[in-house]
C-alpha cells in the first residue's frame, strides 16, 4: 500500500505520454487513456482513506529507496498523512469527472490529443504537489502546474481574449514559481536539507532573519497560487478563457494545491500560527479575498467571469477558517475547501453547458433556457443554492461553521462579513439563474436541446454531493475533516513518520505535544439565528439595491476598448432579460467609488498586476520581519 501514492501520481503522467504516441490520431484511444489513468489514479488514492483517515497512519516512500542516513535527509521522498489525502482526494475526484465531462463538450476542437496530455500533466503535477514530502520537488510539480495551465488557457486560441489570459498567467505564474524556489534556496543555504518533515524540525524556535525572509517569500509566492487577492488578477481571464472542464480544474484543485501549501507552510515548517500577528494576517487577507471578489462579481454579464471572482471569493472563506488557528476554525475551512470544489465544479460544469447549447456565456444575450435544458436548470440551481449557503446544501455547513469559528474568536466583524458575502452571493445568482434559465428566451435559441449524457453524468454526481455533504456533515467531518485538521495540528507525527521515530523530540529538544482537537461546534447560535440574521442582511442588501436609484452617470461609463473594461463590459447592451443592468445599478451607485477604484485598477494590463504582486511580497516580507519574532 505504500506504493499506492506514488502509483497513483506515475500512472497520470503515464496517460500523458501514452496519450502522445497512441492517441494522436484516434479519438477513442485517448478518451480511453484519459479515463483508465484518471479512473486507476482515482481508485488508489481511495483505497488509502481506510488506513490513513481511519486507522490514523502515514505513508511514506523514498523515491529510490533513498532513505535517511544518520538522521539525515538525502533523497526525495512522499509522505501522506490524512491531510495530504484530503487534497488529494479532492484532485482525483476533479480529474476523473472533467475527464468525463470533456468527452462531448471537446468534441468540436481541433487537436484535442494535446489538450489530454496537457490535462493529465496538470493532474500529475498537483497530485505530486499534495503529496510530496520535498519543498523543491514542491517547486518542480508547481512547474509543470504552472505550464500546463497556461496551455489549456490558450487552448481555444482563437477565441478571443484566450492568447492574452494565458499570457497573464504565464507572467504571474513565473512570479509566484520564482518567489517559491527563491524561498526554497535560502531555506536550503540554511538548514541544507529539502525533506519538509526535517525542516519543520531544524527550524523550530530558529526563526532567524534568512528564514523570516524565506518565509515570506513562500507565504506571497503559494497566495499567487491559490489567486487570493491582490494575487488575483489572472484568475478571472484564465477561468473565462479555458474550456469550462478546465476551468472546473483550476477552481476545483488548482488553487486548492496554493491552499494546501499555505497549511504546510504556516503550520508545519514554520510554526507560525501559534502568532497572533500570523493568524491575523491570513484573517485580512481571507476576509478582503471574499469581499472584493464577491463585489467584483455583482458587476460582471458573463456567466464564466462571474463565476471565476466567486471563485475567488469563496478561497476567501478557506483562508479565513484556516487563520483562526482553532480546531474550530480549521474543520469549517478545509470543509468549506471540499464544498468550494463541489459547488464551485457543479457551477462551471453548468456554464459549460451552456456555452455548448447557445455558443454564448453572455448573460445579455441568454434566457428562458430551463425549458429546453431544465436538467442543467436544476443542476445549476442545486450549485447556486450550495454557494450561497442556504441549507441543506454544503455551502451552509461550512459556512455555518467559520461564522461561528469567527463569532467565537471574537471576530464577530468578520463573521458579519461573511454572512454579507453570502447575501450578495446569492443576489448574484438570481441574476444569473433570471438571465439564464428563466425570463424570455430568445428567438435564436428555440431549437436549443439538453447537453449530452455524458456531460449530465458529471455534472449530476457533483450535484448529488453537494446534497449528500450537506444533509451528512457529521458523516464527512468523522471520515474526512476531523482526520485532516488532527494531521494538521500533529506536527511530532509528520517529522516522525519521515525521519524515523523520536526523531522530532531529538531535535527539538523537547516531546512534541499533540494537540488536544476538541469539535464541539459553538454553542452561542443555533442554525436558525443564523438564517435569521443571513434574511435580516439580504433584506439590508436589497433596500440597498433599491435605494440608490438608477443613474447612468454615478459609475465610471464602457470605454472604447473593452477588452480591459474587466467590470462593466456588456453594460452598454440594450436587451437584457435580467434587467441585470438595472438590478444592481442602486448598489453601484451607492458604492461608485469603490467600483470606480477597483474598475481603474483591474486595468488589464500585465505589468501593473506584476507590480501588484512583487508589491504585496514587500509588504509580506516587512510585516513578517517586524511582528513575527
Amino acid at each position: 500500500m505504500q506504493h499506492y501514492p506514488i502509483l497513483s501520481i506515475v500512472v497520470l503522467f503515464l496517460g500523458a505520454f501514452l496519450t502522445v504516441i497512441f492517441g494522436s490520431k484516434n479519438d477513442a484511444v485517448r478518451k480511453f487513456i484519459a479515463t483508465i489513468s484518471s479512473g486507476i489514479s482515482l481508485v488508489l488514492v481511495l483505497l488509502l482513506i481506510k488506513p490513513i483517515m481511519i486507522e490514523g497512519n502515514v505513508i511514506n516512500y523514498w523515491l529510490g529507496n533513498w532513505r535517511p542516513v544518520h538522521d539525515w535527509a538525502i533523497g526525495i521522498g512522499l509522505e501522506v498523512d490524512a491531510l495530504g489525502l484530503f487534497f488529494g482526494i479532492i484532485v482525483v475526484l476533479t480529474v476523473f469527472l472533467s475527464t468525463l465531462f470533456s468527452y462531448s463538450y471537446i468534441k468540436k476542437d481541433v487537436e484535442k490529443d494535446k489538450y489530454y496530455v496537457l490535462f493529465q500533466m496538470l493532474a500529475g503535477s498537483v497530485l505530486g504537489l499534495v503529496f510530496t514530502g520535498d519543498l523543491f520537488n514542491m517547486f518542480v510539480m508547481i512547474e509543470i502546474m504552472t505550464f500546463a495551465a497556461v496551455g489549456l488557457t490558450a487552448f481555444r486560441n482563437y477565441q478571443e481574449g484566450a492568447l492574452e489570459a494565458a499570457l497573464k498567467y504565464l507572467v504571474l505564474g513565473s512570479i509566484g514559481s520564482s518567489l517559491v524556489l527563491a524561498g526554497t534556496i535560502t531555506i536550503y543555504s540554511q538548514v541544507h536539507t529539502l525533506n519538509m518533515a526535517q525542516i519543520s524540525a531544524l527550524l523550530f524556535n530558529n526563526l532567524t532573519p534568512s528564514a523570516l525572509f524565506a518565509f515570506a517569500l513562500l507565504l506571497a509566492g503559494f497566495s499567487l497560487k491559490a489567486f487570493v487577492v491582490p494575487f488575483h488578477p489572472a484568475a478571472p481571464d484564465a477561468y473565462m478563457a479555458a474550456p469550462s472542464s478546465i476551468s472546473m480544474a483550476f477552481s476545483g484543485m488548482v488553487n486548492k494545491a496554493g491552499v494546501y501549501a499555505i497549511l504546510r507552510l504556516v503550520y508545519v515548517l514554520f510554526h507560525s500560527m501559534d502568532l497572533k500577528s500570523m493568524q491575523m494576517l491570513l484573517i485580512v487577507i481571507g476576509t478582503i479575498t471574499m469581499f472584493v471578489g464577491v463585489t467584483m462579481a455583482l458587476a460582471q454579464n458573463d456567466f464564466k467571469r462571474l463565476l471565476a471572482f466567486h471563485s475567488i471569493s469563496q478561497i476567501g472563506y478557506v483562508i479565513t477558517g484556516i487563520g483562526l488557528s482553532t480546531a474550530l476554525g480549521l474543520t469549517g475551512g478545509l470543509y468549506h475547501a471540499l464544498n468550494h470544489t463541489l459547488f464551485k465544479g457543479l457551477l462551471f460544469l453548468s456554464a459549460g453547458a451552456v456555452f455548448f447549447a447557445t455558443g454564448t456565456t453572455d448573460l445579455n444575450k441568454l434566457g428562458g433556457l430551463a425549458k429546453k435544458m431544465p436538467q442543467t436548470a436544476a443542476i445549476f440551481l442545486i450549485g447556486a443554492f450550495s454557494i450561497s449557503g442556504l441549507p441543506p446544501f454544503n455551502g451552509f455547513v461550512s459556512k455555518w461553521l467559520i461564522y461561528q469559528a469567527t463569532y467565537q474568536a471574537n471576530m464577530a466583524i468578520v463573521t458579519i462579513i461573511a454572512l454579507l458575502v453570502s447575501v450578495m452571493t446569492l443576489a448574484s445568482f438570481i441574476k444569473v439563474a433570471q438571465s439564464v434559465f428563466f425570463g424570455q428566451m430568445p428567438e435564436e435559441f428555440k431549437d436549443v436541446k439538453e447537453v449530452p449524457l455524458s456531460m449530465r453524468i458529471p455534472m449530476w454526481i457533483m450535484a448529488i454531493l453537494c446534497i449528500i455533504t450537506g444533509i451528512m456533515p457529521q458523516f464527512v467531518t468523522k471520515y474526512l475533516i476531523n482526520p485532516a485538521v488532527s494531521a494538521v495540528l500533529n506536527i511530532g507525527n509528520y517529522i516522525d513518520t519521515m525521519m524515523g521515530s523520536g526523531y522530532a523530540q531529538k531535535i527539538i529538544g523537547e516531546p512534541v505535544q499533540i494537540p488536544q482537537v476538541d469539535y464541539t461546534l459553538a454553542g452561542y447560535w443555533n442554525p436558525i439565528a443564523w438564517l435569521v440574521l443571513f434574511g435580516l442582511l439580504l433584506i439590508a442588501v436589497a433596500l440597498v439595491a433599491l435605494a440608490g436609484g438608477f443613474n447612468h452617470q454615478s459609475i465610471p461609463v464602457e470605454e472604447d476598448n473593452p477588452k480591459y473594461d474587466v467590470f462593466f463590459s456588456g453594460e452598454a447592451n440594450e436587451f437584457s432579460h435580467v434587467k441585470g443592468n438595472d438590478l444592481f445599478w442602486g448598489l453601484k451607485h451607492d458604492l461608485r467609488h469603490y467600483f470606480g477604484f477597483m474598475h481603474d485598477a483591474h486595468s488589464g494590463v500585465i505589468n501593473d498586476y506584476a507590480l501588484w504582486a512583487i508589491f504585496t511580497t514587500s509588504i509580506f516580507i516587512i510585516y513578517i520581519f517586524l511582528l513575527v519574532p
